[in-house]
Parts: structure tokens; C-alpha cells; sequence
């Protein structure tokens, strides 16, 4: 098998420096499409050695976003000879995926798609990472308890349509099937990888059991909040800091009335707490390490304060 792959990644760098890194080595040929802005996309690239292309496509003929159009331009850099996947930059391919590709009975003139598992946030995704639960087992097992099931895109009531592999993992084989290039009609992120998918009818469009990803999020969404990114970036950051400190701050403000009562007790006009959790991962460990909280009365209007650093 040669593999080849395309990722649009236009302000997803946050998502990308997870899932590039473990995803990368399983192709013969990876590129990332970005726009001339996304310089955080690129120097992301550069790093692990990816191609990227930059390109503002995106954005020609007053389209919005024409995730399409770029793909398009992923696949004219490819060689397109043997099997190609398009996938979006927040998926992440378990370490056995090709190996298990390699060995199905894959038919080149299918299309073929896979579940995902949802993870709904980066605190979730570090505690995966750092103790990862086994998708593969044995070479017989496969668990789908990791995370939540995604949902499933089928046109069950509509005759000779039915389900749909969608474009966070799209494999097809471009000379087998003879489809090598992507709709290009709307200009946003949905829409296209349906029309893409109806390409191939009904019977040569094939769920991989065998196969599962994970899709990262940064705020867990539902199913009635899928299309929020569809026309550019609107979701928070894949990262660590604002979650935790805002949790942090709550915290202290629901002690800071029994550090008072410490304070008048003892008559301190200050006091230090290192807060340190020993439960957190080796990531948030390196982020963080600990963080320092000083608690003082002020001498003219006799309120506390508190100061982190």
C-alpha cells in the first residue's frame, strides 16, 4: 500500500501539534494546506518535516471558506497512485491504523470511512495520552469506550442514499475509482465531503469497523453544535491554561473566607499557600509546576487581596 494525505489546516494549529506528530508516520506522503496567514500551521510543518502549502484559494471567487477548493490543491501536489485519505487536522489515527489498512481487502473503486471517538477536552485528551486505554487489543479486539461514539451521517429514508463517510476521514483510491478531485460547489466546511461521498454509490461506499479515530475538541460539543467551525475558527483554544486558572480562581474564592478567619486568628497581615496538585498530568505539570498565592490585608481599608503568580 502507498498512502498519501491531505489536511486543511487553517487556524487549527492548537489541534495539529496533537495529531501530527502521531499521525505523520503513517503515510508515504502527508501535505497541509493553509492560508498565507496561518504562519502557526506552518512553522508547525516545519518542525515535523510536513509539506505545507500555503494558499489563499480559501478565498477566491468571494467564497467564504472553500475548504474544496483547497483540497484540490492538496491532491494536485500528490502522486495520486495508489490510496489517498483526506482527514481534518483534529483527528488523530491510533498507532495501528496502517497496519491495519494493509491488511483489509480494500477495493479501489470504494470509498471508505471510519467511526470516531469524541474528546471533549484538552484535559481529557493529556489524561488519554499520558495512560492511553487500548483501541487495538490483541490483534482481535477492538474497544470503543475511550471516549464517546461520534455520530453517523445516513440518509436512511431516502432511497439508495444511506450512509455517508465524512470528511474528517475520507479513503479512496483515485485511479481505481477514477474520482481525483473534490466538489468545489459550496464554500464552506460542510456540504463538500457529503457531495464527495455521493461520488460513489451506496454499495461502494464502506464503513471500516476495523478502525477507529479520535476527534479532538475544545469544548465538547453536541450533535445540534457540529457546524460552528464550518465557516471558520470560532471554538477556544486546544490547550491547557484558561480551564485550569479559571478553576483555580473559583476555588479560591470559595476558601477565601476561612483564609480570612487564619489571618484574624493569628493576627497575620499575609499569608503563602503553594497550591500544587500531584494528580496532574506530566504535561500540565510541565506548564505549570505550581503556582503561588499570596493572601494580605491592606493597612487602609482593611481588605484582603489576593495575588497569584
Amino acid at each position: 500500500m502507498y498512502l498519501e494525505g491531505v489536511i486543511v489546516c487553517v487556524n487549527y494549529a492548537d489541534f495539529l501539534a496533537h495529531t501530527l506528530p502521531h499521525n505523520k508516520n503513517q503515510f508515504n506522503n502527508l501535505v497541509v494546506v493553509t492560508d498565507t496567514k496561518d504562519l502557526k500551521t506552518k512553522e508547525l510543518c516545519e518542525f515535523y518535516n510536513v509539506k505545507c502549502l500555503q494558499t489563499d484559494i480559501f478565498y477566491e471567487n468571494n467564497n467564504d471558506f472553500n475548504k474544496g477548493a483547497a483540497i484540490n490543491y492538496g491532491l494536485s501536489q500528490l502522486e495520486q497512485k495508489d490510496w489517498v485519505i483526506h482527514m481534518d487536522a483534529d483527528i488523530y489515527m491510533p498507532p495501528t491504523t496502517r497496519c491495519v489498512l494493509e491488511n483489509l481487502p480494500l477495493e479501489n473503486h470504494k470509498i471508505y470511512g471510519a467511526d470516531r471517538l469524541m474528546c471533549p477536552s484538552y484535559k481529557e485528551w493529556i489524561d488519554f495520552i499520558d495512560k492511553p486505554s487500548r483501541i487495538h487489543e490483541g490483534w482481535i479486539y477492538i474497544h470503543m469506550n475511550s471516549f464517546p461514539i461520534g455520530v453517523r451521517i445516513a440518509e436512511y429514508m431516502n432511497k439508495n442514499a444511506g450512509w455517508e463517510p465524512l470528511g474528517y476521514f475520507q479513503l479512496w483510491n483515485p485511479k481505481g475509482s477514477g474520482v481525483f478531485n473534490y466538489p468545489t460547489q459550496h464554500d464552506y466546511c460542510d456540504r463538500t465531503d457529503v457531495l464527495h461521498a455521493k461520488k460513489f454509490s451506496r454499495k461502494n461506499r464502506e464503513l471500516l469497523p476495523e478502525i477507529v479515530l479520535i476527534h479532538l475538541d475544545s469544548e465538547g460539543l453536541e450533535t445540534n453544535q457540529m457546524g460552528k467551525n464550518w465557516k471558520g475558527r470560532k471554538t477556544e483554544e486546544f490547550h491547557h491554561s484558561p480551564i485550569i486558572r479559571e478553576k483555580i480562581d473559583l476555588e479560591l474564592n470559595v476558601i477565601v473566607d476561612d483564609i480570612k478567619k487564619i489571618l484574624e486568628k493569628y493576627k497575620l497581615s499575609s499569608l503563602k499557600i503553594k497550591v500544587k496538585n500531584d494528580r496532574m498530568s506530566f504535561w500540565e505539570k510541565l506548564y505549570h509546576k505550581s503556582i503561588e498565592v499570596f493572601i494580605s490585608k491592606d493597612k487602609k481599608t482593611k481588605k484582603y487581596r489576593i495575588h497569584k503568580k
